[in-house]
């Protein structure tokens, strides 16, 4: 069995559940669904869609960051989003954080999200 490595810091938000904000294995990093609390409160970011974006994918480079890594780790992402209305801008600011070479994805909507946010994203990593 691959050795399994919790990922913790404090410049992304602690976990509401019984979840680890990242785990390790083998050459592959697990990162959990990231919605937009802002790191150490309990304050969401949902003035707009494109602002709760931007702010997971902050949480998201903020545990990639704590490994050493960025974005151009990323080889899977899964989107999670509350109705495909939203999907043309939650794309547009994902884009944004990729240079080239994007990772596989699947964007899908869901009947409800926590905390009634209006997209969650988890990401594959590689080192």
């Amino acid at each position: 069995m691959a050795e399994k490595n919790i990922i913790s810091t404090i410049d992304a938000p602690a976990p509401i559940g019984p979840y680890n904000q990242a785990v390790k294995s083998g050459n592959l990093i697990f990162i959990s669904g990231q919605i937009s609390l802002i790191p150490g409160t309990e304050t969401l970011v949902n003035e707009s869609i494109a602002a709760e974006t931007h702010q997971v994918m902050k949480n998201i480079g903020a545990i990639l960051k704590s490994e050493g890594l960025d974005f151009s780790h990323i080889i899977k992402t899964t989107i999670f989003l509350s109705g495909m209305e939203h999907f043309a801008e939650v794309n547009q600011v994902y884009g944004q954080y990729f240079s080239s070479d994007f990772p596989a994805r699947e964007t899908v909507a869901v009947k409800g999200l926590p905390r009634n946010v209006n997209v969650e994203i988890s990401m594959i990593a590689s080192l």
